[in-house]
Parts: structure tokens; sequence; C-alpha cells
């Protein structure tokens, strides 16, 4: 028997003992677990302090991650990436008015993944809209624009007419394409983790369902995680009004939001999936 499960033994003969009112049933847990201890050399303190250890229950907490310094370019599609990431591991986000920053609400282990895999997709998202906006495909999109007809403006005037004016294609301009394209790439990856996510539910409830061991079945253990992070949430938060960077603006450029779907769908993911408890950031193939 190894020293952990020697601990386990004596820590629950110790919270019989301190469990019961018979004074002569007390006495005897204590014997029996002095005894063992005394066989292994086990401090009776370390053993309290294993069940402690064991038994202490992760508690949902919050953290501010920053995303960049006020002014700069892109902080919507930044943060648009870390709530895609956020939402496939069980986070409930508050964000700052200016984008530069996002309160994450979760577990603690869940918001370790999640700003591991931010750190890792960010990178890759600014890499990969470079690389597109330095091949200059975005110029080959014509974009509608309301262009003036040459004329006399005094001749317009005098005769109160209104200045004609027509359509011409111009070129999407490159901060367009870019905001298109990480704004793509953003929803790709967030549809990619959140069908991860979803399977690794799946898998981990039809386990739990084959080893017919149900007694905390997983489903049940994830809804019950949902709902606390929620009184979390409300007990906590202080955010009032809505994250003005959720919506859409600028200009629309279809070319460039492919493109960043296309770079969504092939961006390395890193971690396994996984349900419960401590683990890597969720990931999944495209």
């Amino acid at each position: 028997m190894t020293q952990d499960k020697y601990l386990a033994r004596i820590a629950a003969l110790l919270r019989k003992a301190e469990g019961t009112d018979n004074e002569h049933e007390a006495d005897a847990y204590l014997q029996a677990a002095q005894r063992l201890a005394t066989q292994e050399s086990v401090d009776l303190a370390v053993a309290r302090a294993h069940t402690a250890h064991r038994e202490q229950r992760a508690a949902p907490t919050q953290r501010a991650i920053d995303i960049g310094e006020a002014g700069k370019r892109g902080l919507r599609t930044y943060v648009q990436l870390f709530l895609a990431i956020a939402r496939a591991n069980n986070l409930t986000c508050d964000v700052a008015r200016n984008s530069t920053r996002v309160f994450a609400y979760g577990f603690e282990a869940d918001i370790r993944a999640a700003e591991a895999l931010y750190a890792s997709l960010v990178v890759q998202m600014v890499r990969a809209s470079d690389t597109y906006i330095k091949s200059r495909e975005y110029t080959k999109e014509l974009v509608p624009k309301e262009v003036k007809v040459p004329g006399s403006e005094r001749y317009e005037r005098r005769l109160g007419l209104v200045a004609d004016f027509q359509v011409v294609g111009r070129p999407v301009h490159a901060t367009t394409a870019r905001l298109n394209f990480q704004d793509a790439f953003a929803i790709r990856i967030g549809t990619r983790l959140a069908e991860a996510r979803e399977e690794a539910r799946q898998e981990a409830v039809a386990r739990d369902e084959a080893s017919g061991s149900a007694k905390v079945g997983v489903a049940l253990a994830l809804r019950d995680k949902e709902v606390e992070l929620l009184a979390h949430y409300r007990a906590t938060s202080t955010a009032r009004g809505s994250w003005p960077g959720s919506r859409p603006t600028g200009g629309y450029s279809e070319h460039s939001r492919r493109a960043g779907d296309r770079a969504g769908r092939s961006a390395r993911l890193g971690g396994e999936p996984a349900i419960g408890g401590s683990r890597t950031a969720i990931g999944g193939s495209p």
C-alpha cells in the first residue's frame, strides 16, 4: 500500500472519530488511526492536512486580462478572439468599453487554459493577417463608392439642382481588410472550440453512463458548475451596459472574411479537449 493510501485510511479513521458523539467509538477510531500511523511513521497532523488538501474544493474567481493599449487598432477583434476562447472554457467575461481589458470569471484552471490558448492564437491571427495584407490580395475586391459627376457647381446652384453622382469601384482599404480578416478568424475559432467542447462533453457523459457508476453524473456535475459560475458572476460583476465593440464597425470585405475564415480553420488549437477539473485549453480538429 502506498503512503497516499495509508494517509487516506488514517484520515478516514480520524473523520469517523471526530464525527461521532459516542466517546467509546471516538476512542476506538483514534486508537486505530494512531496504530496505523505508528506502523507507517505517519504524523496524524500530516494525515489531517492530506484530507484537507484532497477535499479542498475549487471556488470560482476572477481575473483581469490586458488586451492592449488604448487606441491600438484591432483591439475589438482581439477581444472577440478571447471571448470565443472563454466561452469554450466555461468563462463569463466583462469587457472594458475601450476594449483594452477583459475581466474573466470562472475557475482558476479554466482561466489559465483560456489565457494560454489566447496567447497562442492571437499570435497566429496577427501573423496570418499580416501575411494577407502584404500579399495585397484584398485589393482585388472592389467596393462601391459614390463619386460626384464633374460639372458646373455655379450652374447647379442657380437652377437649384442636386449634383449627380455615379457609383465606381474602389479597392478595399487595408485597415478594413485586416479587421474583417481577424473578425472572421475569431468567429471560426469560436466555432471550432464550441464543437470540440460539445464533443468532449458527449464523450465524458458516455463514459460515465458506460461505467454504471453515476453517483454524481458528469452531466449533473457540469450543470452544477454552470449554476455556481452564474451565481458567482452575478454576485461579483459590477459591469453596466453592453460592450460597444460587439457591434460591427467600419467597412465590409467578403474576400478578407473568407481569407480569415480559412486561416481560422487551419490555426493550431494546442491542447486536447477535456471536461471537468484541471485541464489544458480545449482544442480540436477543424
